[in-house]
C-alpha cells in the first residue's frame, strides 16, 4: 500500500487493513513496480501482501515457508508480517515468531 490507513488512539496511530477497494486501488503501483525492478522472487510480508499479490485469499500458517507464483507470473515467498510478532503477548511467542521470521526469510533467500 502507499499509505499508512491508521485510526487515532490516545497518542498512538494504530494501523487499519486496507480493504479490497483500497487495495485494488494501488494495485497499479504495485504492477509497475514489478515491471520495472523486475525481481527474481517477491517476499509477501503477511496475509493482505499475499493476497493481494496472489490475486486469492492466502492463509499464512498453511502457505508460509514454500515457494508459490503470483499473479503476473512472479515467484513468490510468503511470510508473517513483522507487525504481528510485535502484537504477540508472550515473550516466548514474541521470540519464537521472530526465530520463524528469520528462518523463512533465510528460506526466501535460498530460493533465488
Amino acid at each position: 500500500m502507499k499509505h499508512f490507513k491508521n485510526e487515532p488512539r490516545g497518542k498512538k496511530r494504530l494501523h487499519r487493513r486496507p480493504n479490497a477497494y483500497e487495495i485494488s486501488r494501488c494495485r497499479w503501483w504495485l504492477d509497475g513496480e514489478l515491471r520495472i525492478v523486475n525481481p527474481k522472487l517477491v517476499v509477501a510480508l503477511g496475509a493482505t501482501a499475499a493476497s493481494s499479490l496472489a490475486g486469492r485469499a492466502v492463509a499464512i500458517g498453511r502457505e508460509r515457508d514454500k515457494p508459490v507464483t503470483f499473479a503476473g507470473g512472479h515467484a513468490g515467498f510468503i511470510t508473517t508480517h513483522p507487525s504481528a510478532i510485535l502484537r504477540m503477548r508472550g515473550e516466548d511467542d514474541r521470540r519464537e515468531g521472530i526465530a520463524l521470521l528469520v528462518r523463512d526469510l533465510k528460506d526466501a533467500k535460498r530460493q533465488v
